[in-house]
């Protein structure tokens, strides 16, 4: 209703005055009804009630009739828009973001089957608890908190001094030294950070299929051009093919003219894990063809090939072309705490022989306060040799349920990929479209799975299964696998 309107017209009709503070959230109730304008519930002014007059319909009715000024609408029939222009590059990109996609989907089963019991082997969140002497690591430094001497605020946004010197001790051994490396809250802001410390001019290169973060923040950050619907890709993105047919490391040719190449080894979704002789491969073309590579560890501990780098580092000449990134989440059951790091060597260098961690430095100190300081207690903890124990048997936990799923899917006739040095089994269903594979399985057997081309075009006919899960929904995992799938 348009409060100020109404007052005006009632005014004249009323011995007494309604003030200028009229509102309707403070006048009396009247109940009573007047075409053209229909008066429904007016609260609030200084006399508590008021009654109207046996002729006010007709009154009012007069005098809106003679008021061509006055328009009374509900509030709830005006959309308020503001001056400010949509980012276009975020109108590029393409329906939702693939998990919470999945997520949307999986709802929708629920609850048109109410009494499915969804087990989720899509997204790949870690499920078993975090082993105790982590735990206890946090405990400690939420109780020192609670003292005068074990109070901390603000720290070094960069990372607690110790722990940067026990990951490059832990993991980077006489390649690494503790200034190179940045304590976060994760790879995937890292990531979005990196786009930003690189700005929009820059030309990038992904693994296909990968990641979605990889893509998705460079259309954000307009590196790319629009979505061709055609070959179901961006514009000005340089695709880089895996598949069977190339054993799942790309043709590096097609990255050539690109400034920034994402590669992730364990490849997810493929889980797909790089050799010495293929990263040198890659080293090297970075170094003749001026590229920086983003090198995405964050499920470096699930190798166990001896030929398979856990850390780019292990290769000759990589501080002078290469980011790494990596994570607790997949290492510790970080997924919920957030921890990770990101190592940026002082070797790196911008075409004018800036320092990329020169940069990278002042994107942390600007953007970011700093990891949590009871997420770094438990990092800390995590890196002692009681939690290095318990760590790894965490991951011998998730790698013993990949090797299960794997398995199943071999026995039931499917070509399979990964589930050896990665938590990730791609399976390949040749012919069909990974959104209906994902559908069937959802359909028969209350299973959440995910779709690979959500991964990019190259995943399309595959389906990535998570070994992230609990033991016993994995085994009654398999027995649905074989109930739907079985001969």
């Amino acid at each position: 209703v348009c409060a100020r309107g109404v007052a005006q017209l009632l005014s004249p009709l009323y011995s007494t005055v309604i003030p200028p503070s009229f509102s309707t959230n403070k006048m009396a109730s009247i109940q009573t009804t007047v075409k053209p304008v229909a008066v429904q519930k007016l609260s609030g002014a200084r006399s508590s009630s008021f009654v109207a007059p046996r002729n006010f319909a007709a009154k009012l009715s007069a005098k809106v009739a003679r008021s061509a000024k006055l328009h009374c609408v509900s509030a709830a029939a005006v959309e308020h828009k503001t001056g400010v222009s949509r980012n276009a590059n975020i109108g590029k990109l393409q329906a939702g973001y693939l998990f919470p996609e999945i997520a949307r989907l999986r709802n929708e089963h629920l609850a048109n089957n109410p009494d499915a019991k969804i087990i989720s082997l899509g997204i790949g969140d870690t499920t078993e608890p975090i082993p105790k002497p982590i735990v206890d690591g946090m405990k400690a430094a939420a109780d020192a908190l609670g003292t005068r001497e074990g109070y901390s605020g603000y720290g070094a946004e960069q990372g607690q001094g110790p722990l940067r010197q026990a990951l490059a001790d832990t993991f980077y051994p006489g390649m690494v030294p503790s200034d190179e490396i940045f304590v976060s809250d994760g790879s995937k802001c890292d990531i979005s950070r990196l786009q930003m410390m690189f700005g929009p001019e820059v030309t990038v290169a992904v693994q296909d299929p990968s990641y979605p973060a990889y893509v998705d923040t460079s259309v954000m950050m307009g590196m790319t051009g629009e979505f061709n619907t055609g070959v179901s890709q961006f514009n000005n993105i340089a695709y880089m093919t895996c598949n069977k047919a190339n054993g799942f490391f790309p043709d590096l040719s097609v990255a050539k003219d690109c400034d920034v190449i994402f590669f992730c080894s364990p490849n997810n979704p493929t889980g797909a894990s790089a050799t010495k002789e293929e990263l040198t491969q890659l080293v090297n073309f970075a170094k003749e063809n001026g590229c920086i590579i983003v090198y995405d560890a964050a499920y470096s501990i699930y190798i166990e090939d001896d030929n398979c780098p856990k850390t780019i580092y292990e290769i000759e000449g990589a501080k002078e072309v290469a980011i790494e990134t990596c994570s607790f989440s997949k290492f510790a059951g970080f997924t919920g705490v957030r921890l990770g790091w990101t190592v940026v060597p002082e070797a790196l260098k911008f075409a004018d022989g800036s320092s990329v961690r020169t940069d990278w430095n002042r994107v942390m100190t600007t953007c970011f306060n700093g990891a949590s300081n009871l997420a770094q207690a438990g990092g800390m903890a995590a890196l002692s040799a009681e939690g290095m124990a318990s760590m790894n048997e965490l991951v011998t936990f998730y790698k013993e349920n990949a090797v299960m799923l794997k398995s199943c899917f071999d026995e039931l006739g499917f070509k399979t990929f990964g589930g050896t040095n990665a938590p990730y089994v791609w399976i390949d269903f040749e012919g069909r479209s990974s959104w209906e594979v994902f559908s069937e399985i959802l359909s028969k057997t209350d299973i959440v799975t995910t779709p690979g081309v959500g991964f990019g075009p190259a995943g399309e006919g595959f389906v990535r299964v998570s070994a992230f899960g609990g033991r016993e929904n994995v085994e009654e995992a398999i027995r649905r696998f074989k109930a739907a799938y079985g001969n």
